[in-house]
């Protein structure tokens, strides 16, 4: 790949622990990346939300719910979660890192499983979807893509993305999550997700494990979701001449139109599979369809090479002993000519060797015509996805087969160079020395990334989306150079070369920045000139305060805080006061002088006595400073008179 095309996460520290070394995969929300913690010094893998994504606060929110419910599931067979944590715009995941392949690659390297095979995944599938229906979660959104099978045969189930609680509906909007071949009708028709919908979507991945195909198929996803609603998966045996009659009634009771009919959780439709097998003889087990013979054989360096020995396929045997047989068969039934009739008036003659051998040479000749017509002069497209151009030719050569066009197209997943498709399809049946056309990957299509600096923030978005690039997330930051809302930054740099369809994040000026001012206790007007000779504006709260340390009409408080740093034209609240709290003063005239300190303190005054030279030896409040029943600042003095 080319060096320039960069990942950001690639070879950093993400939240000072996680150092990022190769991106795995990409998918809907989220990027995969391969990492090792430095703090345990482990491999794992890191899921990193799309930084578009990131923003919605929906997302994040079912993004953390997939780390928290999956966190629950502490079963061998559910990939782990370890940690969950934000580093700056990056939310992400810290996983379980699961070496090996997917069961879509195993499917599209093998076509069709044999069903002691099938069974063998789709147990431990089951096993983990139980443990979750068992915690009151459901996965919605089982596909082969999120079955992982481990170097070292393990199977996990991956991707809780889209885990909800047990009896919720999908979407408050109506919209359906999950992906278009494995919805379950009332998925579709009502947005319900309940345990059911697992077992549907299981149905569906046994049909395709033992058939390599999918039961529904469109042009269009409407045509497959109507497919889903109106028609019944058919059984495997249909597609698959031969499967035993238990594995038709396994796929057809979790793939049920009518959810009432299905098994109710993955453990009861687990229970149903063992009993299936357990009702199959090793022949049915390990009976080998038509389909996986047509792309088992293939080189030792593959990625399924690693599967355990229970998930091979057996080898395409050199000679096609399949169609080899059923021509003998065929030319077997043809006799040799019957021999002449004697000559009438004359002894019988008997045919001598020369004779028989006549007879023989044109039976096995007219065999193997026979056989040319039907099966000799066919081939079968080799595997060659994934393959340099120079391996897919050499295969072809191999099969008999000429290279036709090489037309070359983008690819995401698959590295430059290397077979995209080929047309016919690997496994189709055509004529010796016909040419197979193949696609070459030019690898992912890329972008430079334009100098956006000083675009207006509404123009740089068009211009990314006229480059084949997203907008990302925006954050904003002061500038003394850039007006306000123009692009200062984005991540990754200017010029640099990047995935086409990659999310840009922009940095937007806030302006320049403007440190606030003190104007508390000012008076209104001359706060307002100290503002607005800041370059700030000013609101003034409707509310008014009391304040013992400012008076009525004065600046009580202001938002934000002197000191504090604020773009240029900005708004600082004030809020003035009303001044001291005024509080009734108790009429203590007459009162002990003891009485009368302790009522005036109990409301809030300070006491100060005036005894003069009469009252020295007094102990009776002849008059206070202010009257009973008139308002004081609360705090403030009464002065008492002695007598």
């Amino acid at each position: 790949m080319d060096t320039t095309l960069q990942d950001p996460l690639v070879g950093r520290l993400l939240d000072g622990r996680y150092r990022v070394d190769a991106r795995i995969a990409v998918g809907g929300m989220a990027t995969v990346y391969r990492a090792v913690d430095t703090r345990l010094d482990r491999v794992l893998a890191l899921k990193v939300m799309h930084p578009t994504l990131a923003a919605d606060g929906a997302f994040v929110e079912r993004f953390i719910r997939e780390a928290k419910s999956v966190a629950r599931l502490a079963h061998p067979n559910v990939v782990q979660v370890f940690d969950q944590g934000t580093d700056g715009g990056y939310v992400y995941l810290a996983m379980e890192y699961v070496s090996g392949c997917t069961l879509r690659d195993l499917l599209r390297e093998r076509g069709a499983l044999q069903p002691r095979a099938a069974l063998d995944i789709l147990e431990p599938v089951l096993a983990a979807l139980g443990a979750a229906h068992l915690a009151g979660f459901v996965h919605r959104d089982m596909k082969p893509e999120n079955v992982l099978i481990g170097d070292d045969g393990r199977v996990k189930v991956a991707d809780f993305g889209l885990v909800r609680a047990v009896d919720t509906v999908t979407s408050s909007t109506g919209a359906v999550l999950g992906t278009v071949s494995y919805l379950a009708p009332e998925q579709i028709e009502q947005g319900t997700a309940d345990p059911r919908v697992d077992v549907y979507a299981c149905g569906v991945v046994l049909y395709e494990m033992l058939t390599g195909a999918k039961p529904h198929q469109g042009d269009s996803p409407a045509q497959v979701l109507y497919q889903h609603l109106n028609e019944d998966v058919p059984p495997p045996s249909a597609a698959v001449p031969g499967l035993a009659f238990e594995l038709d009634e396994l796929v057809a009771s979790a793939t049920a139109r009518n959810p009432e009919v299905r098994p109710y959780d993955a453990v009861a439709l687990l229970a149903e599979a063992r009993r299936a097998r357990g009702a199959l003889t090793d022949e049915q087990l390990d009976a080998v369809p038509p389909q996986a013979l047509a792309q088992a054989h293939d080189n030792a360096d593959d990625r399924t090479s690693v599967l355990p020995r229970s998930l091979a396929v057996r080898p395409l045997p050199v000679n096609e002993a399949d169609e080899v047989t059923d021509a003998f068969h065929r030319t077997s039934r043809l006799a040799a000519p019957p021999p002449e009739p004697p000559r009438r008036g004359g002894p019988g003659v008997r045919r001598g060797p020369l004779a028989v051998v006549v007879a023989v040479l044109l039976a096995l000749g007219v065999g193997a015509g026979v056989w040319y017509i039907n099966s000799g002069q066919f081939t079968k497209v080799p595997p060659l996805l994934e393959k340099t151009e120079a391996q897919a030719r050499d295969r072809l050569a191999d099969a008999g087969l000429a290279v036709g066009d090489v037309e070359h197209a983008y690819s995401d997943t698959v590295k430059r160079g290397a077979v995209i498709s080929t047309d016919p399809a690997a496994g189709t049946r055509i004529r010796g020395n016909d040419s197979v056309s193949l696609t070459v990957s030019d690898g992912p299509e890329t972008v430079k990334l334009a100098d956006l600096n000083g675009y207006k923030l509404d123009r740089a978005r068009s211009v990314l989306k006229q480059d084949g690039l997203e907008p990302g997330m925006v954050t904003q930051a002061f500038s003394e150079d850039v007006p306000k809302g123009f692009v200062v930054a984005t991540a990754p740099k200017a010029g640099t070369t990047v995935r086409a369809g990659s999310a840009v994040a922009l940095t937007v000026s806030k302006g320049r920045a403007v440190e606030v001012p003190d104007v508390t206790g000012e008076d209104l007007a001359d706060a307002r000139a100290d503002l607005a000779e800041a370059g700030l504006k000013v609101k003034v709260a409707a509310e008014r305060v009391t304040s013992d340390d400012h008076e009525a009409g004065q600046v009580a408080r202001q938002t934000p805080a002197d000191g504090s740093r604020v773009a240029e034209g900005g708004t600082v609240t004030l809020t003035l006061s009303k001044g001291p709290e005024l509080v009734e003063v108790p009429d203590v005239v007459g009162d002990s002088v003891d009485d009368a300190k302790e009522e005036l303190a109990a409301a809030g005054f300070e006491v100060k006595e005036d005894r003069g030279l009469l009252g020295l030896f007094g102990d009776t409040v002849k008059s206070q400073s202010v009257e009973g029943g008139d308002t004081a600042p609360k705090g403030s003095t009464i002065t008492l008179k002695i007598r």
